[in-house]
């Protein structure tokens, strides 16, 4: 009898941080969801961002097939990874399975799902209050990675998000928080997409704090920085902030600057 060898690695942490990069950096996605009526597999270009605890948000038309086949059936599944330069097939991406629910507007969660989405998509603030449009949560029960050749692995649903343990809190002091250092500290900003996030000098802005870490954007360009360690408390947040930007500069020979 022939043994059946499987592709799959032991899923590590290096798995785990690689697939939450993946899904908190992405812009845009694949969306596969099966065509209301026909039962037919149709996939559709869909805009991204996250929840605080990682989950996948969407804003759609619910004019739109994939919409439609949402309502029939929740189960779907996005493919997140940028192909970048040579082999599209060389890059990581993540093809996660999940339920969509469509967060009931005017209630606390969806308020605060709109704010990180459109703070991820600014333009989408002129059609996200349509009457045809909603927010879809992607909430995850699986994944499988490929993290490069040779470098498959399958998640689970706690390899994705963050425990609901770790995020209270959070949720309430991220607004200001973004909104501070976006008017006061872009400087810093900058300094953590350099030297935290290898990433070239641009107009950096925060878009998403959480106990992992958190998301820039400029112009068209995302980035994830994590926080190492990892948060246990919001309490930590500004301490951490202030370090970080403490040892970008020294590692750059910066000036230090002043941080309240």
């Amino acid at each position: 009898m022939t043994e059946t060898r499987s592709v799959l690695r032991p899923t590590d942490d290096e798995a785990r941080a690689l697939a939450r990069r993946l899904i908190r950096s992405a812009r845009h996605g694949a969306l596969a969801v099966l065509e209301a009526g026909t039962g037919i597999p149709l996939a559709s270009r869909v805009a991204v961002a996250t929840e605080t605890d990682g989950a996948p948000l969407i804003l759609v038309s619910t004019l739109s097939a994939h919409t439609s086949g949402l309502a029939n059936n929740p189960v779907c599944s996005l493919l997140l990874g940028e192909p970048g330069k040579g082999d599209p097939l060389a890059h990581p991406r993540l093809t996660l399975v999940g339920v969509a629910e469509r967060l009931a507007e005017g209630t606390v969660e969806e308020a605060h799902a709109r704010r990180r989405y459109i703070t991820r998509h600014p333009k989408a603030r002129l059609y996200a209050d349509f009457s045809d449009f909603g927010l879809f949560r992607i909430l995850p029960e699986r994944a499988n990675l490929n993290g490069g050749f040779g470098k498959a692995y399958e998640l689970t649903r706690d390899d994705l998000v963050v425990d609901q343990a770790r995020l209270a809190g959070f949720a309430e002091v991220e607004p200001s928080a973004i909104e501070h250092m976006n008017a006061d500290h872009l400087e810093a900003i900058g300094l953590y997409a350099r030297v935290f996030g290898n990433a070239a000098e641009a107009e950096w802005r925060l878009a998403g704090l959480d106990p992992d870490g958190m998301d820039l954007i400029a112009g068209e360009q995302t980035l994830r920085v994590d926080f190492e360690p990892p948060l246990a408390k919001p309490d930590e947040l500004r301490e951490r902030l202030v370090e970080m930007a403490r040892v970008a500069r020294a590692q750059i020979g910066h000036p230090a600057a002043g941080f309240a």
